[in-house]
């Protein structure tokens, strides 16, 4: 079992893509990016903090509120966050995330969550 967080956009979650309903369904059933694990239990999902996002931040404040209680192995970039740069004008680089996500957990990150 892979514990994982999802990064996702402040915009786009629960205006849109009602309450993560998809990614965490996709999780349960491991569709889409999930699929690579045997099972996937989410600990925890946390908004950029809104344009023009403060990934890095938000990811260390929630760092600090699960130390002692849990950790994670795997971080998701969610889909609201690839849809929001590619069609919302989001101004935030997707590779640059990626490499300061890493940089700042030491975990894996994959881009993406659900296949719909």
């Amino acid at each position: 079992m892979v514990k994982a967080i999802i990064l996702c956009c402040n915009n786009i979650r629960d205006r849109f893509c009602i309450g993560c309903e998809r990614c965490l369904t996709a999780a349960r059933e491991r569709k889409g990016e999930f699929e690579k694990f045997d099972k996937v239990d989410i600990v925890g999902i946390v908004s950029c903090g809104g344009c023009p996002g403060y990934i890095v931040p938000r990811l260390k404040l929630f760092n600090k509120w699960i130390d002692g209680f849990d950790d994670y192995d795997v971080v998701f970039i969610g889909n609201c966050i690839k849809a929001a740069i590619n069609l919302g004008g989001c101004p935030l680089d997707l590779d640059k995330i990626v490499e300061n996500v890493k940089k700042l957990t030491g975990k894996e990150v994959i881009v993406g969550t659900h296949p719909w």
